[in-house]
């Protein structure tokens, strides 16, 4: 009788383990935090934001993604508590074309679009018929092209602001050629075109010299695309993500970014 009330003592225990091991890997565990994150610079962002988290007793783990879809698919699959890769217009395109629900909660930082030469060297030098590569989603293209109007290289019919496409292309006075790459294709191109409008990540990633032009950061671009912080909605104000705003929302922080990025990521908190 002992014997077999050990064995059902066991199972119990065995089972009840389980159970909270399940629980733990569904993100049960309240001082786990699950971020998902592409690398630069998002990832080496939350890496100094896992320090300050430490200090108030939550373990950040990183998940890094190389692309804008799995990361907002797994959060709404809970496999995620958070994220942080992309900004608002994204964020709300994405949910409309999906019925994902996903809501941001903080603004972390700004990455400035940057005009960069290739074989032009600069936009003054810029000839009839010249090339420039711009990204060819709806967002970042619009990017593109109000930055090439802030610089005089063409306009854009009034009102098309962050919808712009080429066909909103009012007066081309060089006839330029606009080629329309996938984004990270960009910085690849430069050799091949005269210039390269790029995404401040990329640019990073491919190590481009210093851009001849940047979004100013008071613009319309700075105050629609600061990358930010999201959660599955309902879940914006649990203690996790509490924290996580907080831990993120530090000087140290700030500090980091300016010096490490050297304006090509800039704070904006």
């Amino acid at each position: 009788m002992k014997k077999k009330i050990s064995v059902l003592t066991a199972a119990a225990v065995l089972a009840l383990s389980t159970i909270l091991t399940a629980c733990s890997g569904k993100g049960g565990d309240a001082k786990l935090i699950r971020i998902g994150a592409t690398v630069t610079p998002h990832s080496e962002i939350l890496e100094q934001v896992k320090e300050n988290l430490a200090t108030s007793g939550y373990q950040l783990e990183i998940v890094i993604y190389n692309d804008y879809v799995l990361p907002n698919t797994a959060l709404e699959d809970g496999e995620l508590d958070a994220n942080f890769f992309q900004h608002g217009p994204y964020l709300e395109d994405f949910n409309k074309e999906n019925g994902t629900h996903i809501v941001s909660v903080a603004p972390v930082h700004f990455e400035p679009m940057g005009i960069y030469a290739g074989k032009t060297a600069s936009i003054s030098e810029v000839a009839d018929g010249a090339s420039i590569a711009v990204p060819n989603d709806t967002t970042n293209e619009a990017r593109a092209l109000l930055l090439l109007e802030a610089n005089g290289l063409i306009k854009l019919k009034d009102g098309a602001g962050i919808t712009a496409t080429v066909l909103d292309i009012e007066e081309n006075p060089h006839n330029l050629k606009i080629e329309e790459l996938e984004a990270a294709q960009v910085p690849k191109a430069i050799k091949d075109v005269d210039l390269a409008v790029v995404n401040g990540n990329y640019a990073i990633e491919a190590g481009l010299d210093a851009p001849i032009a940047l979004e100013a950061s008071d613009s319309l671009a700075a105050e629609t695309y600061a990358n930010i912080i999201c959660v599955k909605e309902g879940n914006e104000n649990s203690d996790k993500i509490k924290a996580l705003v907080d831990a993120t929302h530090q000087d140290n922080i700030r500090d980091f970014i300016n010096s490490k990025y050297q304006g090509a990521v800039v704070p904006v908190f």
